[in-house]
């Protein structure tokens, strides 16, 4: 399929300004007539794809086996994920059909150092302080925290972002355990840590940061089972997937004390929340309701990521999956159905 790059169009979901920034700069050098939906991609809006031979996607975007039905109908013949995660894409129904391309990594360093901002900000209370002195209160109680230096950290998954948060974490002369379900024995040596198992982690733990993938084996990772595990008064950091945490389990566990912070960059539930504005709304979801009313419980709104390096990154990658598509050239950065990679 030969076909000039400035007749491409490309539809693009989920758009926000800052993506239609960058992405407006980035195509200065492809030339892809693209078009910015500012609403989700679900089976109510795919037929605006008519037309269309591309489909950027987001997290929070429905890719399921409706939706492709009518992209395939409407000949789109490309789905580009700008994210590493592809979760919400039915890879099943789109196998053979459209190929599904993603950004495979953008900047472990925006994700791991806000990781490791969570941790800082949650064992300060700088949360709770900020507002304080908002208020005219200068006052110290309540506010103890704890030095970062010669505590354990667990760190869940060892890809790009876990290995830049076990260095940064290192300069804190923090101890630190980690698993994998392939480990990198060679990045163990050098960066001197130690490969446990996830008991191991649980138990010796005095932070916990996830940052490993969302599959069948890892969803439901932090449960009441191994909470009941860990140390009383754990943090636990997860900037990697919502559904790693049974939100309800973290809960109970921030009610009885055993789980003593919790900074949450994602959420199971997010989609319906998740880069949209709800200041003026009631939140209707009782779970995130709840998590939002521990003054120990930290939620950003899926920002790891959000750095100016990130999204330049993103966006010329995206823009060259599509342009490798278009010219024949081996998609390095497919999704495969049958590997899962």
């Amino acid at each position: 399929m030969d076909i000039k790059s400035d007749v491409i169009k490309v539809a693009f979901f989920d758009a926000k300004a800052y993506d239609t920034n960058v992405f407006d700069i980035a195509n200065r050098d492809f030339n892809f007539k693209i078009t910015y939906f500012k609403g989700h991609l679900t089976p109510e809006t795919a037929p605006l794809t008519q037309g269309f031979k591309v489909v950027c996607v987001f997290v929070n975007d429905v890719v399921n086996r409706d939706v492709i039905d009518i992209l395939e109908h409407n000949g789109v013949v490309l789905i580009a994920v700008r994210a590493a995660g592809y979760n919400n894409i039915d890879l099943k129904a789109a196998f053979k059909r459209i190929p599904v391309v993603r950004v495979p990594a953008y900047s472990p360093y925006a994700v791991a150092e806000h990781a490791v901002g969570l941790m800082l900000v949650l064992n300060r209370k700088v949360h709770r302080a900020y507002y304080r002195t908002r208020d005219n209160n200068f006052t110290l109680n309540g506010l103890l925290g704890f030095d970062m230096h010669g505590k354990t950290a667990g760190i869940i998954g060892t890809g790009k972002i876990g290995k830049v948060a076990i260095n940064i974490l290192k300069g804190f002369k923090i101890r630190v355990l980690a698993y994998d379900v392939l480990p990198d024995k060679e990045f163990q040596k050098n960066a001197g840590f130690e490969y446990v198992d996830l008991n191991t982690i649980y138990r010796e733990s005095d932070i916990i940061s996830l940052h490993c993938p969302l599959t069948k084996d890892s969803y439901h990772l932090i449960d009441k089972k191994s909470i009941a595990k860990m140390k009383s008064g754990i943090m636990i950091i997860n900037t990697g997937r919502g559904m790693l945490i049974d939100s309800k389990a973290l809960i109970e566990g921030l009610k009885t004390g055993k789980v003593g912070f919790a900074g949450l960059d994602v959420y199971e539930e997010e989609s319906d929340y998740f880069y949209e504005d709800f200041s003026n709304k009631v939140i209707t979801d009782d779970v995130l309701a709840r998590l939002l009313s521990f003054n120990n419980v930290m939620v950003t709104s899926h920002q790891g990521f959000f750095t100016q390096e990130a999204l330049q990154s993103i966006a010329v990658t995206s823009l060259h999956n599509i342009r490798d598509f278009f010219a024949h050239q081996r998609l390095a950065n497919e999704v495969c159905y049958k590997c899962g990679a």
